[in-house]
This record gives structure tokens, sequence and C-alpha cells, in this order.
């Protein structure tokens, strides 16, 4: 079944415009009587089409309920950002498996050094289209938000808002995801570096602030397959697959 994103909804008044309201009448050629989800803060509203105009598809509720797809744990993934194919690669399969936020953070070893105001511009547009495409695919509650990049001491102090964060560091002496008491916690963040991961120095700064250290083991993971590796540990270890 079709689904369509709203920040708001007013159940007895349901109608899309604009292009979402184009793309159900011109693209699916969908018809009165027909049926689509609306989806509304993790909420999916199942609704019958009453009529199509060229601007606007009117709908009538069917019936509401919670969107199963969506985890209990909202998890936010602060990934270091890495060459662009790789971070959309990483927001496609992140949204999917469950997150609900992520933030691209400018690290030292950061091999692709975007600029800030051009990468708010010109490539957060395509990367939000990225998550909301992939929402729609897997079936989300939610488009996960896809935040402008940050400094490290900025996504440092992000994770104050957090019930647990894990730092992914390729070095021994970390411990293993299952050893993290998740119980409890409504929100966790998820740290993890980019081609040239984190210098000792960051590292160590993350942990300071509370998070714990995980290690993956012998095999070292490039920058796009470990956030997919931790999170579909995470979602497993949550109950939340």
């Amino acid at each position: 079944m079709p689904r369509f994103f709203r920040n708001e909804i007013d159940e007895e008044n349901i109608v899309l415009t604009g292009d979402d309201a184009n793309h159900i009448g011109r693209s699916l050629r969908m018809r009165a009587g027909e049926e689509i989800t609306v989806c509304c803060n993790g909420i999916d509203y199942r609704c019958k089409i009453a009529g199509i105009t060229p601007d606007s598809v009117y709908l009538d509720l069917v019936e509401k309920h919670r969107c199963a797809a969506e985890p209990q744990l909202a998890v936010t993934l602060f990934q270091a950002v890495p060459k662009l194919d790789k971070l959309e690669y990483i927001i496609q399969k992140s949204v999917e498996l469950g997150v609900s936020r992520i933030v691209p953070v400018l690290t030292r070893r950061c091999v692709s050094r975007p600029d800030e105001k051009d990468f708010e511009k010109k490539k957060l547009p395509r990367l939000r289209r990225i998550a909301e495409e992939a929402a729609k695919q897997s079936g989300r509650g939610i488009i996960p938000v896809i935040t402008p990049m940050v400094s490290l001491g900025r996504a440092v102090e992000m994770t104050k808002e957090l019930d647990r964060t894990v730092l992914l560091y390729e070095e021994k002496g970390g411990r293993s995801f299952g050893d993290i008491d998740f119980d409890g916690a409504a929100t966790a963040g998820l740290f993890i570096g980019s081609e040239g991961g984190f210098d000792k120095e960051e590292a160590d700064a993350i942990v300071a602030a509370g998070a714990d250290r995980v290690w993956l083991g012998q095999r070292i993971l490039r920058c796009e397959t470990a956030p997919i590796t931790a999170l579909s540990i995470l979602m497993f270890l949550t109950n939340n697959m």
C-alpha cells in the first residue's frame, strides 16, 4: 500500500496536495475507493480515497494504529562524514534498519571535508530525499531526521540528551554489544568513524562524555559496513528487528 508522510493530521479532513496528490493521481493512477497509508509521528492512518482533483486527494479515515515498523528505541547515528556516495548508502540502509536520526560529524580523519554551507545547501536536500524514499520503501512510520553537519564537540554535547551512547572503535579493549545494558533506555546514540576512524583524543572525549566503547572483533569493517552491522546488532539485542 502506498505510504505518504505528514507532520500533522486533521482526522476529520485528511487531504493530500502538491507532489503527493500529483503522484497519486498521475503516476500511480489511483482512483476513488482505493486505499493508501498516511503516516504521522509514528502512527499509520489507513485511508480510502474519497475523491481526486488535479490538485488534491481527499481521504476518509478507515483506521489508525501505531506503526509496527517503528522501533521502541530511538537511535541517533553520529556518522563521521565519509565520501558522499558512502554517506548516501549509510543513510538508506540505516533508515531501513530503524534509525531515528542521523547526524553527519566532521572529525579529524575525515577524508571528505565538505564546506559546511555547501553541504547544507546542496547535499543535505538530497540526503533527506534518500531518507524519505527509504522510509516509504521500508514501511516506516516517520521520516528519520538528517541534520546539518556538526563538529565532534557539538555531537558529544548532543549525547547528553540520550540514555545510552556507544562508540565503535577498531582498537581492542572495548566491550561487546551484549555487555551493554539497554534496559529502560528510550534513546541511544551510536558513534561511527569515517574511512580513517577516530583518533585517540576524539575517542577519549566521546568516552569521557559517557559512551561505552564497543569492539566488533578482529575484522576491520569499512565505514559503510560498520553502521549497518552495529544497527543490526543493536536492534536485535533490544528486540526491535
